[in-house]
């Protein structure tokens, strides 16, 4: 998800967890689909909710110190 998307949805009124929630749902997702191939079975890494909420908020903090 990229940093539009997620500003997007804040705006429209999804909280910070749900929006981590999403993140870490979509970014694991992606690592499993690298990792399904025997080459790249080792790459990667998971994040957990809490590491996916630091990016969802760091974002967040991001678009508001700039955009006002």
């Amino acid at each position: 998800m990229k940093e539009e998307e997620i500003i997007q949805k804040w705006k429209s009124g999804l909280s910070k967890n749900k929006l981590a929630e999403i993140y870490r749902r979509e970014f694991n997702q992606q690592i499993r689909m690298i990792r399904s191939n025997v080459r790249h079975r080792h790459d990667g890494k998971f994040i957990t909710n809490y590491e996916s909420l630091a990016h969802i908020e760091n974002v967040i903090y991001k678009y508001l110190k700039y955009m006002n």
